[in-house]
Formats: C-alpha cells, structure tokens, sequence
C-alpha cells in the first residue's frame, strides 16, 4: 500500500484512535423535539442555542446501519423500537444452546461470557455504542463500546418558532356529527441553524467489541446518509455539512481531543440572521499544523 492509500485508509483502521466533528444544518424544521417542553426544538435556555441529543444522533446511525446491512450478519440493530431488550438478550442464549436462569439462580459466568461474545458479534449498535444486557433470565453483562458522541450545538442562537396549523379531517366521528369541519394543530421549527457534534472512538475498547475496519466503513457511510433517510415534515431540509475524522498514530493518541477540534472553525459571514449554509464561514486545517501523528481525513464536506 502506498503512503497516500495508507493517509486515506486512516480513518478505517480499528486499532487508532479517531476524534471527530461533524457539522449539519436545519432550515424550517425541528431537528430534535423536547417532549418535556411540548415538541418544541431542544435550546440552551441561557444562549438559546440549539440543542441535539447524541441520543437522537445515535438513532439516526442505527436506523441508517439497518439500512446499509439489511440481511448482512453482524449488522442487526438491538436498541429497536417495538423489540423487548430481555428478547434480544434470548436470542443469545438460543443460539448457543444455552440455559437461561430460573428464578434468582443466574446462568453460569462462562455461558453470560459466551452470550456477550455473541451480542458483540450479531449486533452492531452493541459493538460500537456498547450496551447494558444484564436484565432478564438471559442476561449478557455490560459492554462499554468505543464510540461516543456528544450533543450537538448550534453555532449561535435559533429561533423557536410554533406554527398554528388547520387540518380538514377530523380524528373521531362524533365531530363530524356536530358538525365540526375543522381541527387545529401546531408545528414547531426553527428558521435556520447549523449545529456542531464531536465523536470519539477508542481503539482498546474496539478491540474488546471486535470492531473491523468494515464496521467504520459502515459508520463513515452513515454518517454521510442518515438525514437522506429520516426525512419527515419537521425535517425536511436537515442535511449534513461536513464530517472531518483525525486519526492518531496508535491506539491511544497523538494529542487532546480538543487541541483538534478548535482547529475546525465557523464564524458567522455577515451580520444578518443567518438563513443558509453560506452565511457561515467554515475552516477546516489543511493537515500542515496538525501535531505529530495525526492525519485528518475530510469524510465530508
């Protein structure tokens, strides 16, 4: 492999560690919804910037992982809605012939080992985000998984606005019998903003989960996909900007997270309230100040 294959092929070895930024935008739309404040999109109350949960981030990755791996083994997804964890944790045990607990009697710790190396294996949000499968008659211990991401924040203040809506159908039929002709609902959206996340990967832990280099692959490409596929009428125009991956020389790194994040920069173009992308000057390093052993790969953008 040639020096230059080998810088671009950085991003995809397991056994590195990798600190990265990413940076989407949303445009009339409400990129994350606070239940505790009625839907509204989630703000900082003191900045009033916005808010999105690495929750939300993360059910994105594993909705479009499903996506992309769909009948591949390796790529089955065990946070699922509408799927029981505990029924998850059984299917372990199924496959491996072994006897789940009864009562307060706990399997043996070789057959909960073997389940955890099976969940690691079939499911691919367990072997990147880690997970807590020590519930039920079949439990498979903790995993603590390599990636984390942070909440994203916008880069300045966003507007929360609610949009009074009409609808012509009505819900029950008694209101059509009284003869009611219209309901009332309500949108919430933010005008503009461009937010800003942080990801970190662990090469040991990676190696503890069995992470490939297909796996980041698989991570980089869903990265670049999930807000293709999770349209929907508050997040229509939600698209990413950028996805910038540093990767350290060995498995525990070269230099502070941060040292490398403050190089990628964005700073408001104008004076106006900003409705776009180009109302944003973004900079990102061009690999020549970066510290020794690191190497940035632009994913995106």
């Amino acid at each position: 492999m040639t020096a230059a294959e080998t810088a671009t092929a950085a991003h995809l070895d397991p056994a590195r560690r990798h600190d990265f930024v990413f940076h989407f935008d949303v445009r009339d739309g409400n990129p994350n919804g606070d239940p505790d404040a009625g839907g509204m999109p989630r703000t900082d109350p003191e900045t009033q910037q916005g808010l999105v949960t690495d929750v939300a981030i993360k059910r994105k990755l594993r909705n479009m992982v499903a996506l992309l791996g769909e009948g591949t083994p390796g790529h089955d997804i065990y946070v699922e809605a509408g799927v029981a964890l505990n029924a998850q944790h059984k299917r372990a045990y199924t496959a491996l012939s072994l006897k789940p607990g009864e009562g307060k009697a706990k399997p043996a710790p070789a057959d909960q080992a073997a389940a955890q190396r099976w969940m690691c294996e079939t499911f691919y949000d367990v072997r990147m985000f880690g997970a807590v499968m020590s519930t039920g008659n079949a439990p498979c211990g903790r995993v603590q998984g390599p990636l984390q991401v942070t909440f994203s924040r916008s880069v300045g203040p966003v507007l929360s606005q609610e949009h009074g809506l009409t609808r012509v159908t009505q819900t029950r039929e008694e209101d059509i019998a009284k003869g009611e002709t219209t309901e009332m609902g309500a949108k919430h959206a933010v005008p503009y903003g461009l937010y800003v996340g942080y990801g970190h990967f662990s090469a040991p832990l990676a190696a503890r989960t069995g992470v490939t280099s297909q796996d980041l692959a698989t991570l980089w490409r869903a990265f670049t996909l999930m807000l293709e596929h999770d349209r929907a009428s508050t997040r229509g125009e939600m698209a990413l900007r950028g996805l910038y991956v540093f990767t350290h020389a060995d498995k525990f790194g070269s230099a502070p997270a941060q040292a490398l994040f403050d190089q990628v920069t964005v700073t408001p173009a104008g004076q106006q309230p900003p409705r776009g992308y180009a109302d944003y000057q973004v900079s990102v390093p061009d690999g020549s100040d970066l510290p020794d052993g690191v190497t940035l790969t632009r994913v995106f953008g």
